[in-house]
């Protein structure tokens, strides 16, 4: 691995002559492979734990995950290890938030993790300023399964809109990536000096951007995955100087090999089972002088007529759950985050809200994959099939399965009784309901 020269120098001045030669030997080494289980499978696979993260696993190789069903499931996301000491923040300062933003979202390691670690009541926004990458977000967060969830569209200043509305933020911010180096080699190309400055002028400009959306007293976590102090430490001291913070010192719960520094946590490889990663949690201080004026015009439900064979899809805890109906499409929102939801679809591009259970075509109704991926959904409502590896796969390809024994009408197909998607079977033939841009294209 040949590394910059500036970057070796300003590393070696960082961590000591000592340390960057283990450090250096580290870099040479195989990464690890990690992954968090999503909590709604009682799933362990037979791996060391990731000690900061309760649901956290290394695993002792890397597997061809485009060829487990159960991925695509979202039985589990491949997450770097070291990004999972964010539940740590979430648990310690901010486990009931009620609205929380995860600003810089992509493709969906970090939201997944929020989503999974924040209270069942709390609001997620999660946001990605690239349209190609946004679309990635929501179909990740979509087979998490978690209801109270907003996908968008955004740029930072968009947030300019939404005074006073978070509990919390989260920015893991775009940043020189150097703690990426072994695992990406074009991340090494791209470093220079210039590009780090560059990056923490970038990192201010959307920290400005969106402090006012932040309520006072709200928490916002800053995170980056690189090393030096310009985007890391003297980042951190301009928010709570200029912006208005207060600095909040993290419990390590026994995992001494994270290294404390006077603005934040490092993770390095050569002390700790990861990649490069920083990361600080603040308290905002200073007073939001705007405030957001709600209107009550939350859209009252229309009651869509749905066909027979369907009247019985239902959601857990029926009460919970307004449904509403816009430009056909049908969508279940928690009541008590109704009027959030409403000023949100206003204000931001959302690519995704609450949960979708379908489309009405005609006098059809097409059920939506929001709806058969949901921890919501009442599985004895519906018709399920569960599927060998073969036909899985072949469903997860978007391509035409059989069920001769499935009675007709829309099914649900489940592998190990994890739901992947919806088919509508019509006797000879299934017609495949699964999303055209999720559709595996690698020859399994």
């Amino acid at each position: 691995m040949q590394l910059p020269q500036a970057f070796i120098d300003r590393t070696c001045n960082l961590i000591g002559e000592k340390e960057f030669d283990l450090f250096m030997n580290a870099l040479q080494e195989e990464p690890p492979i990690s992954v968090r289980v999503n909590d709604k499978v009682e799933y362990v696979p037979s791996a060391e734990k990731v000690s900061w993260c309760d649901l956290g696993y290394y695993l002792p190789e890397r597997p061809l995950f485009t060829a487990d069903p159960l991925f695509h499931a979202g039985v589990y996301y491949v997450q770097e290890a070291s990004s999972m000491f964010l539940s740590q923040a979430v648990k310690q300062f901010f486990p009931d938030a009620s609205t929380v933003l995860d600003l810089c979202a992509a493709p969906g390691g970090k939201s997944t993790l929020l989503s999974q670690t924040l209270s069942r009541d709390s609001l997620l926004v999660c946001n990605e300023i690239i349209r190609s990458r946004a679309y990635i977000l929501a179909e990740n967060i979509i087979k998490w399964g978690n209801p109270n969830v907003v996908v968008s569209n955004n740029e930072p200043k968009d947030f300019d809109k939404l005074p006073d509305f978070f509990d919390a933020i989260v920015i893991d911010a775009p940043c020189s990536g150097e703690g990426m180096f072994r695992k990406d080699a074009g991340a090494i190309q791209e470093w220079s000096l210039r590009n780090v400055q560059l990056c923490a002028e970038r990192q201010r400009e959307i920290l400005e951007s969106v402090w006012d959306a932040l309520k006072t007293d709200g928490i916002l976590v800053y995170s980056t995955c690189t090393y030096n102090r310009e985007e890391n430490e003297e980042n951190v001291r301009w928010i709570c100087d200029e912006l208005g913070a207060e600095l909040l010192k993290l419990d390590l719960n026994g995992n001494p090999d994270i290294t404390v520094s006077d603005f934040g946590y490092r993770f390095y490889p050569h002390k700790t089972k990861g990649e490069g990663f920083f990361l600080s949690v603040m308290r905002k201080t200073a007073e939001v002088e705007r405030k957001l004026k709600l209107k009550n015009d939350s859209k009252k439900s229309n009651k869509p007529t749905i066909k027979p064979e369907l009247k019985s899809l239902k959601l857990k805890d029926a009460e919970k759950w307004e449904i509403v109906s816009d430009d056909n499409k049908i969508t279940a929102y928690d009541k008590k985050h109704l009027s959030d939801f409403t000023v949100l679809v206003k204000q931001l591009q959302c690519l995704h809200s609450g949960i979708l259970l379908g489309e009405m075509k005609g006098n059809d109704f097409i059920p939506a994959p929001s709806i058969a991926l949901s921890k919501m959904l009442d599985r004895n409502s519906v018709v399920e099939a569960d599927v060998d590896y073969e036909t899985a796969i072949a469903f997860l390809k978007k391509e035409s399965i059989q069920l001769p024994n499935v009675e007709r009408g829309h099914v649900l197909i489940t592998y190990k009784a994890q739901a992947l998607g919806w088919v509508k079977n019509v006797g000879n033939r299934c017609n495949n309901l699964y999303p055209s841009e999720w559709r595996i294209r690698m020859n399994l």
